[in-house]
């Protein structure tokens, strides 16, 4: 057996991790009437960010559910390990499995998980299996969402920059295409630029001082990012503009939530596209266990966060 890992990327052994419950009991031999679902769960093997808090949410849920379920949660570096693991859990005797592939070339196992009759929930990715289900947000509506709260703060002229992430193919194109569409129809006098930069505070950082210095005038930023529109924020203040009054966001992360309400001058967005989704994968995966009906795809709805409401979503143990 491939050794367990916590949310934090720790190893653990299988008396003090979530091997079953979270205190790794089994219920072999109890009553059958209260005889437990086995579920496993894989995810990356990564410790800290986005990433590494699907993990951590996901065995948060799998804990609160310890009175229904034993789990397994396993984190791997690659498709081959995650493989290995999948099968793992399959030896295990899990009866679900909650995956959360990085990696092409997860299909093949993942089917033949399907086809021994274990039920499947990937989380965020897409993959090509039959009868795998699927729970992810909504990242055109994002884009949305994002268009709106521009046009809400700012109104229906101005000038606004648009930072796009062509790498992070279909992704930047959805929120690209959701913000776009929507811009044209609520405020068609709207000026957007576009320019190109990656989901890293680094490159936000780095590209947006850049667009300071040939953009005079700038209302708004559109960033599909929390980590890329850090940076941006630090651009601002390190080049003393003050023209700025709105800069968006994507994700959920816990330190852009604490700068929403330090900077009063700008009103600071985040368009959740939380980790904590993967709360639902879970429940998806016990739900078909228990022979209820489950929709093949779930579609987390966007919530919007910003200075009014940030102290909701606080969670100071999250590694995001």
């Amino acid at each position: 057996m491939v050794p367990l890992l916590t949310a934090c990327g720790g190893k653990a052994t299988n008396s003090d991790a979530g091997t079953g419950t979270s205190t790794g009991n089994d219920s072999e031999g109890s009553d059958s009437s209260n005889k437990k679902h086995k579920i496993g769960i894989l995810a990356p093997a990564v410790t800290h960010g986005w990433v590494a808090a699907v993990a951590y949410h996901a065995e948060a849920r799998a804990k609160e559910l310890s009175n229904d379920i034993e789990y397994q949660i396993q984190t791997s570096s690659n498709a081959e390990e995650m493989t290995s693991q999948l099968d793992d859990l399959m030896t295990w005797g899990a009866e679900a499995i909650v995956a959360f592939p990085q990696w092409e070339g997860m299909e093949v196992p993942i089917q033949k998980a399907l086809d021994a009759d274990i039920k499947v929930v990937n989380f965020d990715i897409v993959i090509d299996a039959d009868g795998v289900y699927r729970v992810s947000g909504d990242n055109e509506d994002m884009g949305i969402q994002g268009a709106k709260y521009i046009v809400d703060k700012i109104g229906k002229e101005g000038n606004v920059v648009m930072l796009e992430v062509p790498t992070s193919g279909s992704v930047s194109e959805l929120r690209k295409k959701g913000f776009v569409d929507t811009m044209a129809e609520i405020a068609p006098d709207m000026k957007i630029e576009t320019y190109a930069t990656k989901f890293t505070r680094e490159d936000g950082l780095k590209d947006f001082a850049d667009i300071l210095t040939s953009n005079a005038k700038i209302d708004a930023v559109y960033s599909m990012d929390d980590e890329t529109s850090i940076g941006v924020l630090q651009a601002i203040d390190e080049a003393g503009r003050t023209d700025i009054k709105v800069v968006t966001g994507g994700g959920g992360m816990q330190e852009y939530f604490n700068m929403m309400p330090e900077n009063e001058d700008i009103w600071i967005e985040s368009a959740l596209y939380s980790p904590a989704m993967v709360k639902d994968a879970v429940d998806v995966a016990l739900s078909l266990l228990n022979d209820e009906s489950a929709e093949e795809v779930k579609v987390i709805p966007t919530t919007i966060v910003d200075r009014d409401n940030y102290k909701d979503f606080l969670d100071e143990n999250s590694p995001y």
